[in-house]
């Protein structure tokens, strides 16, 4: 899904060498009740952006989106399990195992993934990214989960950028394959005055503060957040 807001302010058979990858089926279906209240159990996978780390109120992008998210016949439970420095790699291996307990009983069983700074930084492939992720969705798909994923934002460091940059526009088309919702938190932030002043303040050049997340909270819930969850 193309980010076309402006912003306030300003299968696993993928081959690894050439990237492509394979038509996925998936044999499970997800479904919405289609009347009465619905049972909805969100989890948040990812690394430290989706833990919040440097939001000096602790509440991250993935809070602001939660507290804005509500309906008369919906009722929410949402888990973040992001983890710092964990790569594409790391929360394929683990949500297997934790995302279950947090859906079991639920009506509606939704993921949202969040990774990508990391897997640069570690060296990982982009191939290998792009595995990994296509991985986590058609798994998910496969056992009813709906997914929805968030791209990283830029850096204030100009080459990593220019890394994330091609990572993103794998994510979109990894993502575009399986028709699932992406949000592209890189290409609107970047250059963005209020953005560039976060990550100027911040310690490290990759978290932002308060008003950072709230920029990325924002493309989320403008850019089929609500589409997604049907309300």
């Amino acid at each position: 899904m193309s980010n076309d807001h402006t912003l306030p302010g300003g299968p696993a058979g993928q081959d690894e060498h050439d990237g492509s990858d394979l038509e996925f089926r998936p044999s499970a279906a997800f479904a919405v009740p289609a009347e009465g209240p619905r049972d909805v159990a969100i989890v948040f996978m990812g690394a430290s952006m989706v833990a919040g780390v440097g939001d000096p109120k602790g509440q991250g992008w993935v809070t602001r989106v939660v507290g804005r998210t509500s309906h008369p016949d919906l009722e929410l439970t949402a888990y973040n399990l992001g983890v710092r420095g964990q790569t594409s790699g790391d929360v394929l291996a683990r949500w297997h195992t934790e995302c279950p307990p947090r859906w079991k009983d639920r009506g509606e069983r939704r993921l949202v993934v969040s990774v990508g700074a990391n897997d640069i930084a570690a060296g990982v492939t982009l191939a290998r990214h792009r595995l990994n992720l296509a991985n986590i969705l058609d798994e998910a798909a496969s056992n009813g989960v709906s997914a929805f994923v968030v791209s990283p934002p830029p850096s204030s460091d100009a080459a990593f950028n220019d890394k994330l940059a091609v990572l993103v526009e794998a994510q979109a088309d990894v993502c575009s394959r399986r028709s699932v919702p992406f949000v592209d938190c890189f290409r609107p932030l970047l250059g963005h005055d209020q953005w560039r002043s976060e990550l100027a303040a911040s310690r490290d050049g990759h978290h932002p503060g308060q008003a950072g997340y709230g920029l990325i909270a924002w493309l989320v819930l403008h850019n089929g957040w609500n589409e997604w969850l049907q309300i």
